[in-house]
């Protein structure tokens, strides 16, 4: 094997999505690229996505579907670089797919197909892979970067930085691309854990003998609303709705769940006309699971059947389940976040091509700056259009 050169045009820290897309295009373009990462394998994250299928993208990408502390800034890679781009290159290499709900694609098979896809892409812009050790020193002498791995100093006028977030650090996550965009003088948004499942306590913990229960429900933080299943968990709320709201949720926010949200006002009150010797708990139960139904029951607090419940009770009832309020006391953490929100403030960056304004030839893609998308594909599909975006101005 051929000794490793030196200097390339890029070096490329971080082997996950965005760092293997980078490193792809821009080898494709003719750039000498160094791609590097501490993991003994590329793309760890990929391969344990989508339940081991990998949701590589939603074909329902759009700017309002992430959170950053510029709604604006995803605008530019995400229309340059979009899904039917990487659905065709997916193509391309022949693998199968299929979408679930909410304009989720996954692999028919596993997902190291699109690991195995990204380094095939890798390979034909000849990129040099350098995987198992972790990088030591990095500095700028003023026209280069410097980076310091096994002994050797590597050297590029262009620096990318593509090493995610802290989130699931048993995978080897860390917060190293804000360390680094610190030493170079670059601003960073508070990384807090995002797609995360949440916690209850206090008069809550109840709802914690619910554990492995789910229902389809709305569930609503602030503005914010998403209709798809809760799962209650041993200690408190998961699923994909309460996932998605958990992204917009803050310490001391309240939380609302519809638990049927199909019912129209007034469905309890024309309940006890048809259903008169029901009681409140066996009619909740014809539309929940039974072991839920109980539990809301039980705190509505409504004895007896629904022919002797004054009419003014039910609505209350009604309004309750329409808008049930929990009040979360943290989360599970960036031990089972699947993203991080937060990173390196894209005020710091140019939208177009992810550089960074007032350090000329560093850049910062993927999970690392502040860009978070929705559950179902949309955090890959930023990685693939920053990755590409990035690519196309080293």
């Amino acid at each position: 094997m051929p000794e490793q050169p030196d200097h390339y045009d890029a070096i490329i820290l971080g082997a996950g999505g965005a760092g293997m897309m980078c490193a792809a295009m821009a080898g494709q373009r003719g750039r000498r690229v160094l791609l590097i990462d501490h993991a003994d394998k590329p793309g760890k994250k990929i391969l344990i996505s989508g339940g081991g299928r990998c949701n590589f993208t939603n074909i329902q990408t759009a700017p309002d579907r992430y959170l950053s502390g510029n709604p604006h800034f995803a605008k530019s890679a995400l229309s340059r670089y979009t899904a039917q781009d990487f659905i065709a290159l997916v193509d391309s290499h022949g693998i199968a797919w299929h979408e679930k709900t909410l304009g989720q694609l996954f692999c028919d098979g596993p997902a190291c197909q699109i690991v195995d896809m990204l380094l095939a892409e890798c390979e034909k812009g000849r990129t040099h892979i350098l995987l198992g050790d972790a990088v030591g020193d990095v500095s700028h002498d003023g026209s280069h970067y410097k980076v310091a791995l096994r002994d050797k100093i590597y050297t590029a006028p262009k620096l990318v930085v593509a090493t995610g977030g802290p989130s699931i650090p048993k995978m080897g996550a860390t917060g190293f691309a804000y360390d680094l965009a610190r030493q170079f003088g670059l601003k960073i948004v508070e990384p807090r854990p995002a797609l995360v499942p949440l916690t209850l306590g206090g008069d809550e913990v109840m709802f914690r003998e619910l554990s492995g229960v789910s229902a389809n429900v709305v569930a609503t933080c602030g503005k914010t609303r998403f209709r798809e299943a809760a799962l209650f968990t041993h200690r408190g709320l998961s699923g994909p709705a309460i996932l998605q709201v958990s992204s917009y949720w803050r310490h001391g926010d309240m939380l609302k769940i519809s638990f049927l949200p199909d019912h129209e006002p007034g469905w309890l009150k024309n309940a006890k006309k048809d259903r008169h010797s029901a009681t409140l708990a066996s009619l909740l139960s014809s539309h929940l699971p039974a072991r839920l139904a109980a539990a809301l029951a039980e705190k509505l607090d409504l004895p007896g059947t629904l022919a002797n419940l004054p009419d003014r009770k039910l609505a209350m009832a009604e309004e309750q389940l329409a808008s049930w309020a929990f009040h979360p006391n943290g989360s599970e953490g960036f031990a089972k976040a699947e993203v991080t929100a937060g990173g390196v403030s894209t005020a710091e960056l140019s939208s177009k091509t992810m550089e960074a304004r007032k350090m000329p030839g560093l850049y910062v893609i993927g999970e690392a700056a502040d860009v978070t998308g929705w559950l179902g594909g949309y955090n890959f599909q930023w990685a693939w259009a920053s990755g590409w975006a990035a690519a196309q101005d080293i």
